[in-house]
């Protein structure tokens, strides 16, 4: 129940969530977009003040990071990670270095995050900040230098649970006192305070991937279902000729997302999927959409040849302790579709 009144916080009034444990990289210096390029499948190289979601890839095309980039200054950029993969991501970083004029940072300990999200949310950061909001000076997928309180803080406008929001970067010495400031500001607003259940079964509704669960080194990034952050017309990063051979070559498989009819049975992780009676893979992860009425999961099923309509028709059921459940599929997020919410 708790989950839920979590959950359902964040779709319609407002949450905060403590996100510090996200790794925080730091690249600088006169040749970090240069370098950038080569190892992120996405164009990195924006104006200052964009933020963009890509992937680091091998060789292969799998995925060894998934990642969000802020352009800070001309010469400087922000990686954002999961705190699972901070230690990996700054060894690909480093391995690939090469005669490049850059320094790569850790900087995970010195600013802490609070992740604002809900419809209310615009509304609460107005009551503690001078600052700009709206979409004409903050839209989404960009930042800001903020005052919030009596602190100093950068407001990134993104948000994986596909609502209005976003994550506010505070140096770890104000985050305590940013943190009052905003619970005390958000009473009438229908302020909860959420974690990391409510945050992913909202990240699940909205069929953003969980690296490593979803996605991986081994996880070709189109047959994943991230195509929309692979840019195959820019030259020379890591992983592009693997991108144009798929593309040429088709996929194999595809990542696909789950809701089962039934809205009483969970989902968690490795149960069967069958696919007109036939064993077709298994669940990814799963957590429960209370938004959506069920059961939410990832998983990947084979794809060779066939229309999407072919995919998507299909009868499809989940084993769960021994009992299958039929199940929905799609390829497109369950939850607002075109992501209109968390643009709004």
């Amino acid at each position: 129940d708790n989950q839920r009144d979590e959950h359902m916080a964040v779709r319609e009034r407002v949450a905060v969530s403590d996100l510090t444990s996200f790794g925080k990289i730091r690249v600088e210096g006169r040749d970090a977009a240069t370098f950038l390029q080569r190892l992120c499948s996405n164009d990195v190289d924006v104006p200052v003040g964009r933020i963009v979601y890509t992937q680091m890839l091998n060789e292969r095309g799998g995925i060894e990071s998934d990642l969000t980039v802020s352009r800070l200054a001309e010469t400087a950029f922000l990686l954002v990670v999961s705190a699972l993969t901070l230690q990996p991501n700054l060894s690909w970083l480093r391995r690939h270095l090469g005669d490049e004029f850059i320094v790569i940072t850790d900087m995970s300990a010195s600013e802490s995050i609070l992740a604002v999200m809900g419809p209310n949310s615009r509304e609460l950061l107005g009551r503690v900040s001078p600052n700009d909001f709206s979409n004409e000076n903050n839209p989404y997928g960009t930042w800001q230098d903020i005052e919030i309180g009596m602190g100093l803080a950068r407001a990134h406008r993104v948000a994986c649970v596909g609502e209005l929001g976003w994550e506010i970067y505070i140096p770890t010495a104000q985050a305590a006192h940013v943190f009052e400031v905003i619970e005390a500001a958000g009473a009438d607003v229908g302020l909860k305070l959420c974690g990391l259940h409510a945050i992913g079964s909202c990240r699940m509704e909205k069929a953003c991937r969980h690296f490593p669960d979803d996605v991986g080194s081994g996880d070709h990034v189109l047959e994943a279902g991230l195509g929309f952050a692979v840019k195959t017309a820019k030259p020379g990063y890591i992983g592009r000729d693997a991108v144009l051979r798929k593309l040429e070559a088709g996929l194999d498989r595809r990542l696909v997302q789950f809701r089962l009819k039934d809205p009483a049975p969970l989902l968690h992780k490795n149960e069967v999927v069958f696919r007109d009676g036939r064993i077709a893979g298994t669940i990814s992860s799963g957590d429960y959409g209370h938004t959506l009425g069920g059961a939410i999961g990832f998983g990947y099923v084979p794809w060779r040849d066939e229309s999407k309509a072919a995919l998507l028709s299909s009868s499809y059921e989940i084993e769960i302790a021994g009992e299958c459940y039929a199940a929905e599929v799609s390829l497109k997020p369950m939850y607002d579709p075109k992501g209109e919410r968390m643009r709004a």
